[in-house]
């Protein structure tokens, strides 16, 4: 019988595996405790059980870790890591240190079915869900990279890697339980951001149930032109997505949701397109990260002129919206916006649409 996956568990779930074992609940907290201390690979570690408990977890159960199989590392210190999975796939992750802090942008999909055009993982298709110790995984395999390298600690976590997080659901959630777990991994919801291309029925459910900060791919306000970048628009349109944001996201105090918008040229980078965007977001409490394409062989976009990124950041500074040009990252590895792909896995465009901290 294959052995389950202690770290497809949440807390709450693993305890009501535990009791299903007849075993008081507390054990399921120093279990899930042991698994997530830095080290843990074996059961026999975990000293504070009894050595028969520790069997039979040794004989029916399994404590999963990703390993990098591909690690890059840019000029500018960004670290892509390529795990292999399993099934012999592979999935990417991308760590950008900053002075202030070290951001990780994990998968939650290997590959994507939303098909948005200037994105390389859409040109792949959809190969599965990863399950909850695959996407939890990612992030403790480059902690334990980060202290092998003496590079700090994570403070950030972004799911804005390969594939859309909201078609994940299920196991999202699962995940960020975990993630923000105090017994587990600790990170605060403040310190993570889940990025969608606008799955609209998803968007309150990930406010009601996580709690974590939003990111939308928009990328343009004109239904015409989203539509032909993002084929999700043609389900959920421009209107009934910002409602959503506006009125039926549960937004903290003193948070805002962040919209992603790559400049494409001549495509949604018009100085009528600023407009249009600024009219469209007004009472959304927000911020505006703005980049700059970057450009691939495999696809027909551009990037525009830097003066044609500030005149449309202008636009929206004077109307009153905070607005950020990001740079990209990672770029002499391939590992910027729009452009990580493994080149170890026989997989072609896995890819990060938005790999650049909020």
């Amino acid at each position: 019988m294959e052995k389950i996956d202690l770290k497809d568990f949440s807390l709450r779930r693993l305890t009501d595996l535990v009791t299903a074992l007849g075993l008081p609940a507390f054990r399921a907290r120093q279990i899930f405790f042991w698994i997530y201390r830095p080290g843990t690979s074996d059961f026999e570690q975990m000293t504070n059980l009894s050595k028969e408990l520790r069997a039979t977890l040794a004989a029916k159960a399994a404590i999963s870790s990703l390993t990098p199989a591909v690690k890059e590392v840019s000029e500018d210190g960004t670290v892509k890591y390529g795990f292999r999975l399993e099934d012999g796939l592979m999935i990417e992750s991308v760590l950008i240190p900053e002075e202030s802090r070290n951001t990780l942008c994990i998968s939650s999909q290997v590959g994507c079915a939303m098909g948005c055009r200037f994105c390389l993982t859409g040109t792949m298709g959809f190969k599965r869900n990863l399950r909850p110790a695959e996407i939890v995984n990612q992030v403790t395999g480059a902690m334990e990279e980060m202290a092998a390298a003496q590079r700090g600690r994570l403070t950030n976590l972004v799911f804005m890697g390969m594939g859309e997080p909201l078609a994940n659901f299920d196991n999202l959630i699962e995940s960020l339980e975990i993630l923000m777990d105090p017994h587990g991994l600790d990170f605060s919801s403040r310190r993570i951001t889940v990025s969608t291309c606008g799955l609209v029925p998803r968007i309150p459910e990930l406010g009601e149930k996580a709690g974590v900060n939003l990111a939308i791919s928009l990328h343009s306000v004109n239904d015409r032109v989203r539509s032909a970048l993002m084929p999700v628009n043609d389900t959920y349109g421009v209107d009934l997505l910002l409602d959503t944001c506006r009125n039926k996201f549960p937004l903290a105090k003193r948070r805002r949701i962040m919209f992603e918008y790559t400049l494409l040229m001549d495509v949604n980078d018009s100085l009528a397109d600023a407009r249009e965007l600024a009219r469209k977001l007004h009472g959304i409490r927000c911020k505006i990260n703005l980049l700059s394409y970057n450009p691939c062989p495999a696809l027909p976009f551009q990037s525009p002129a830097p003066e044609r990124v500030e005149a449309f950041q202008k636009i929206l500074l004077d109307a009153g919206y905070s607005v950020f040009i990001r740079s990209s990252r990672g770029a002499d590895i391939s590992a910027a916006c729009g452009q990580l792909a493994t080149k170890n896995s026989g997989q072609q465009g896995i890819d990060s649409e938005n790999g650049e901290e909020c």
